[in-house]
């Protein structure tokens, strides 16, 4: 395979895909060997969605993300900065906190007591005197690379040019910034939800369009004939405008009626319904009332974790309130379908029989997610699954 910043600056070229117009082969949904691929160049040099600044307003909060065998801590230092280190002593490898959110003024391995500061210096070694080769300064947590947009921390096990997440949403700033995502809260606590897919088939099944009127009956009466997608380079945008046509079920109606004016946001974003989708796994979907994040981290050819919180600006309304439980009931209900959905197709990537399948013209963001993963692995233009070893050769 070609050097990754190479096939990065390819995908980021005009350099036509031959094989637009099919889907990527069944076999790489399923097979270990290309997903072992794909987390060498796609998720590991990949940004990753942590938490919001608000959830960890003190010096020694911190909260955790696990994911290809690395575990991530983004803490507060005592200065205010936010920081993202692996969670990892530098002795014996010992995992330093446990759980997904915590605080501690001084990280203490549980192992053998050696201290590091919320700076991630290590600043106290029992027996210190007995290690003659140790250098406190020369031991500290190993770093991790970390980026901020719009108050959200996201990191980086191996940056290598993929762009950042304030990159690939620069030509979205000026709609972006009305919702003032800096000032949101946290609404509950983060859901973990295990699926027994691999992790593009989540991905596919966000960006596609033409399965909205056929296998989401109440999304569909929600937005109507609004629903839109659009492939933006390295994010995909897709939008719809509230209906009230008269065919919405109960809590499509209460929530039209409840949801009240939010004063900050323009006129056009008052009743839309608005998701983007950043390389290669996670995704905004934004609401007037609040915004839901999701990411998708794979965890093995056929298996990845749904990781998923919901955050709003504080807002006592009663109207809110209402429209906000009522968002909830809309969406676990497609939510619900999703899954079907996705578990049905991963069933029907285990068939021999399916190779690749053709794209109609429309399913713009599905091509330009394809175009990425063949330019980053070339096997993927296979159509047969090649013979074990061939990432070696």
């Amino acid at each position: 395979m070609m050097p990754l910043e190479e096939a990065i600056a390819r995908i980021e070229s005009d350099e036509a895909d031959p094989q637009a117009d099919y889907s990527l082969p069944g076999w790489t949904y399923r097979d270990a060997e290309f997903h072992a691929a794909e987390m060498e160049r796609v998720i590991r040099p990949s940004w990753q969605i942590v938490c919001h600044d608000s959830d960890i307003p003190s010096p020694g909060d911190f909260q955790t993300i696990d994911y290809l065998g690395e575990s991530v801590i983004v803490i507060r230092g005592d200065d205010g900065q936010v920081r993202a280190f692996t969670n990892v002593c530098r002795h014996r490898a010992m995992r330093l906190v446990e759980g997904p959110a915590g605080c501690a003024k001084k990280l203490v391995c549980p192992y053998h007591a050696w201290t590091y500061g919320s700076d991630g210096s290590l600043q106290g070694v029992p027996m210190k005197a007995d290690y003659p080769a140790l250098r406190l300064e020369e031991n500290g947590l190993a770093p991790v690379a970390l980026e901020t947009w719009q108050g959200f921390h996201f990191v980086c096990l191996e940056p290598s040019g993929f762009p950042t997440p304030a990159e690939m949403m620069a030509p979205f700033e000026a709609e972006i910034a009305p919702y003032r995502f800096a000032e949101m809260r946290r609404m509950a606590p983060v859901r973990l939800r295990p699926r027994g897919v691999n992790w593009k088939n989540v991905g596919d099944n966000y960006s596609d369009n033409l399965h909205i009127p056929v296998a989401h009956d109440g999304l569909s009466r929600v937005l109507g004939d609004s629903y839109r997608i659009e492939a933006h380079g390295w994010v995909d945008r897709l939008s719809g405008e509230l209906a009230t046509d008269g065919r919405q079920n109960f809590w499509e109606r209460f929530y039209a009626a409840n949801l009240p004016r939010v004063e900050h946001l323009p006129e056009a974003s008052q009743r839309r319904w608005l998701y983007f989708k950043l390389w290669p796994n996670m995704a905004f979907d934004i609401y007037a009332d609040q915004i839901d994040f999701m990411q998708w981290l794979p965890t093995g050819p056929t298996s990845c974790l749904l990781r998923e919180v919901a955050y709003a600006l504080p807002d006592d309304r009663r109207e809110m309130k209402l429209a906000r439980y009522a968002n909830w009931r809309i969406n676990r209900v497609v939510n619900a379908e999703d899954t079907w959905l996705i578990n049905r197709v991963q069933a029907g990537m285990e068939s021999r029989s399916y190779t690749t399948g053709p794209l109609a013209q429309s399913e713009v963001c599905l091509r330009s997610f394809a175009r990425k993963i063949r330019m980053l692995i070339p096997e993927a233009r296979e159509a047969e699954q090649p013979q074990k070893g061939w990432s070696k050769s």
